[in-house]
């Protein structure tokens, strides 16, 4: 009796221990999910900023004469593929560039830039395949937002703003005054604290209707810029990205792309007919511009959008 009571014991306890680990991982999950950036683009395709991919579902059914035959099965998986390269494709010209321009404009005023943007959504990979019961195949594709896409984009990007960039005039510095004769020694200045050094750049845009873009920008109340496509470095926009997105502000900070000590700065508003030019305050951009090390993780895009 007591050998029996022993093995249900030990089952009991075993079914507890291999059951928590799954509640743990689940909950991680689901955390995770909440924390992404996702916006539906049409009725078969979406863009995870926070993950930075583009998704679209494709749908196909073989014709009716081969339904119950082996051709059936194929006919339907290639019909699928087909539905999800168009919807991949209007997905992707419905992704939003800058605040005043999608993919699709850059695309329909370029036919090197339509021919490249083809080619990289027929490059996409198939995440997805469900054969569903009446015959219908149902397939998941998905591209990268960084890497080819941007590589694509954001030289015309680059372009367009050396165009139309009004020229900023900076303030003169006062000259310094002639020191007086036999001036009384002044007291000696105070030591200026340490500069603190900050890894990387948090935005927390809520609350503003901001958008998401594949170039964004932040200006001052005086519009001049602070953090745009001018300011970094093209190796790491094309390889992550000029920005991560996140809808969780302690995700945003504790995210890889801004290290260890980045600092956090609130949006006052959202410009521009996208919404995806951020305005911050005027104290704020003169203490990213005072560093030399901001402008350094600046330029290697560290920087990280919170977006409702």
């Amino acid at each position: 009796m007591k050998a029996k009571w022993f093995v249900i014991f030990s089952l009991i306890v075993g079914i507890f221990f291999l059951t928590v680990p799954v509640g743990l991982c689940a909950d991680q999950v689901e955390e995770a999910q909440w924390t992404q950036l996702v916006e539906q683009i049409g009725a078969n395709g979406s863009v995870n900023w926070t993950t930075g991919v583009i998704e679209a579902v494709g749908i196909g059914a073989p014709p009716e004469r081969f339904y119950g035959k082996p051709q059936a099965r194929p006919m339907a998986l290639r019909a699928a593929k087909v539905d999800a390269y168009r919807n991949l494709l209007e997905v992707v010209k419905g992704v939003r560039v800058n605040s005043t321009t999608l993919v699709e404009d850059f695309a329909v005023k370029s036919d090197i830039i339509k021919t490249q943007v083809n080619g990289l959504v027929r490059g996409a990979q198939i995440i997805k395949r469900e054969y569903l019961s009446d015959g219908t195949v149902e397939i998941t594709m998905r591209m990268s937002l960084s890497g080819g896409l941007m590589q694509v984009i954001l030289p015309k990007v680059v372009e367009t703003e050396q165009v139309e960039k009004p020229a900023i005039t900076l303030p003169e510095r006062e000259a310094p005054m002639p020191p007086k004769e036999k001036e009384a020694a002044s007291p000696a200045a105070p030591v200026a604290p340490t500069q603190v050094v900050y890894t990387g750049l948090v935005l927390d845009a809520r609350g503003i209707q901001a958008r998401p873009a594949m170039s964004p920008k932040l200006v001052d109340e005086n519009g001049q810029e602070v953090y745009g496509s001018m300011q970094v470095d093209r190796e790491f926009a094309v390889q992550q990205g000029m920005s991560g997105y996140a809808r969780d502000l302690t995700a945003a900070q504790s995210n890889s792309r801004v290290t260890n000590n980045p600092v956090t700065i609130k949006g006052l508003k959202a410009v521009g007919p996208g919404k995806s030019n951020i305005v911050i305050n005027n104290a704020d951009a003169q203490m990213i511009r005072a560093a030399a090390e901001n402008l350094a993780f600046l330029k290697k895009c560290r920087v990280m959008i919170v977006l409702d």
